[in-house]
């Protein structure tokens, strides 16, 4: 019987597609099927750099070794360099035989504030434990890389302009990647018409990315089903605006390609050609110019008006989404992973920042100012108003802090507000959680549903309770259809019929009422242009 099932498996691992044949393998530990690197479109290099993926190329010399993991994409400097060569996907699922049912999938983005991060994955693969938290729900994961920082997100009028050029390359990496997963999950065991898409961070940002893409009017429906880990949702500038052809040009004068220089006379044919690794360490530079006031980071996606033609608030109030149901996830605390350290300090210090922040109120109004730049004096009363220099904040029952404070206004604009209507925007269900468990900071909520952590044995409520619902929502579009948790603990409300998102406590759940968050939020959608989101 064992040498069958090994014939079998051996069989059922390899994917015969119109470009290629791939071999993946089985590991026994987990019991899984994994395809460790699988290309889904060309190097982008060369010509192709800053342009929008190419088909991949025909594989022509036998079956392609996929138990192998691939690279990252071009990012910082020293650590994890990565290289162009980058568009590959992985994807992992319980084993699968042909004529068995398909299964519901998950495509996966990765995060790292658009700047850096991959999708490569060891074994066992990332999300893991949400597959291994119950045998009902049976499902093919896929985690494809995304270009990030320069290589990914270099706005300006020079690349519109360019017939070999597009915007946003990065996002347009990650619709190429649910393409190739409409046309060829099947070989895989996987249902092209059940597909989700997750992320955590900038992951969860791109979430809200391919949720207003195309006006929302995507034929073939990629996906229907889309949940938004903590959304990093930053501003979202035209590509031409100031803010943006300013990173152009900061690029090409690190890199030596400006015009401006005499001897370059096109500077985006110069950023074609000059050595990776000079672009690599210009967009190291360049992401830290704007970290403690106008945004976090500089890389991000832009309005280009062909893929993403309108930001995330015009296209919830339009009701342009591609999506059936939602689910938005945000954390208490996380906020203050991106606001100046300095602002808990009572005195000024060097290393908080520039300039040096103190838990002052006149260094939280800098602050808020800086984060704000196109604000009116009347907009920062409102904005007092909503979070005072001693408040609360849904599961926080008191704060009295400079730091905290910042934090929430933060959290709110960047990460719960983006988080809550994208879900709300939903066509049919959406669903709102906070996950509370202390620290409760960007990424805490990650040790229950990422990897492999004792944690999950150790406290197996809220394993079952959190991880089981995100496992229920991807294989049922309803995160209560497959519940793990008896019923003394309650599941997961409709944001939209109730006004109640499902709170993520340190001794089990609750429903709790989104009236604050909904105020802010509703404050924050009517100001969306002046900041831009």
């Amino acid at each position: 019987m064992y040498k069958t099932r090994k014939l079998c498996l051996e069989e059922d691992l390899t994917a015969q597609l119109d470009y290629g044949t791939f071999e993946g393998a089985y590991s026994s530990k987990y019991n899984i099927s994994y395809w460790g690197k699988i290309p889904f479109a060309a190097p982008p290099t060369s010509e192709n750099r800053f342009r929008a993926p190419q088909s991949p190329s025909p594989i022509t010399n036998g079956t392609y070794n996929s138990t192998q993991t691939f690279p990252y994409c071009p990012q910082r400097y020293g650590v994890n360099n990565g290289t162009e060569d980058c568009l590959y996907l992985g994807l992992y699922s319980r084993p699968w035989t042909s004529g068995q049912a398909l299964r519901p999938v998950v495509v996966v983005y990765f995060g790292g504030g658009f700047i850096e991060g991959g999708a490569s994955f060891n074994i066992p693969p990332a999300g893991y434990p949400i597959l291994n938290a119950s045998a009902e729900n049976d499902l093919v994961f896929v985690y494809p890389n995304y270009r990030v920082n320069a290589f990914g997100f270099l706005p300006g009028q020079q690349i519109k302009n360019s017939n070999t050029s597009d915007l946003n390359p990065g996002l347009l990496d990650q619709y190429a990647a649910l393409q190739w997963t409409h046309k060829y999950i099947s070989a895989f065991g996987g249902d092209p018409q059940n597909v989700s898409i997750w992320g955590q961070s900038a992951g969860a940002g791109s979430v809200v990315a391919q949720v207003i893409a195309n006006n929302g009017a995507e034929q073939p429906r990629l996906f229907t089903k889309a949940l938004a880990s903590s959304p990093f949702w930053e501003k979202t500038y035209q590509y031409n605006a100031p803010q943006a052809q300013s990173l152009y040009d900061a690029l090409a004068n690190y890199t030596g390609c400006s015009t401006a220089f005499g001897n370059v006379t096109d500077s985006l044919a110069c950023l074609k050609t000059v050595d990776t690794d000079k672009i690599r360490e210009a967009a190291l530079a360049i992401s830290a110019f704007h970290t403690y006031n106008t945004s976090s980071y500089s890389w991000a996606p832009v309005i280009d008006g062909t893929f993403l033609t309108q930001p995330l608030s015009q296209a919830v109030r339009k009701d342009q989404v591609n999506i059936d149901f939602g689910w938005g996830m945000y954390n208490l605390n996380e906020g203050t992973n991106f606001i100046p350290p300095g602002l808990q300090n009572a005195t000024n210090t060097s290393t908080a920042g520039q300039p040096a922040f103190n838990s002052s109120e006149a260094s939280y109004q800098y602050w808020l100012r800086g984060f704000l730049p196109d604000f009116e004096e009347s907009d920062f009363q409102e904005v007092d108003k909503l979070y005072p220099s001693a408040g609360s904040a849904e599961e926080l029952p008191s704060y009295n802090t400079t730091y905290v404070r910042a934090g929430l206004v933060y959290r709110d604009v960047v990460l719960a507000c983006p988080a809550y209507w994208m879900a709300r925007a939903a066509y049919n269900r959406s669903y709102v959680g906070e996950y509370t468990i202390s620290p409760a900071k960007h990424g805490s909520d990650t040790e229950w549903w990422n990897q492999v952590n004792p944690i999950q044995q150790t406290d197996p409520l809220i394993y079952e309770g959190y991880t089981g619902a995100f496992a229920s929502f991807f294989a049922t579009s309803d995160p209560n259809a497959h519940k793990l948790t008896n019923a003394s603990q309650p599941g997961v409300p409709e944001s939209k019929d109730i006004g109640e998102e499902f709170a993520i406590l340190s001794d089990g759940f609750g429903n709790v009422n989104t009236n604050m968050l909904a105020k802010r939020c509703d404050y924050w959608l009517s100001v969306a242009e002046k900041i831009p989101i």
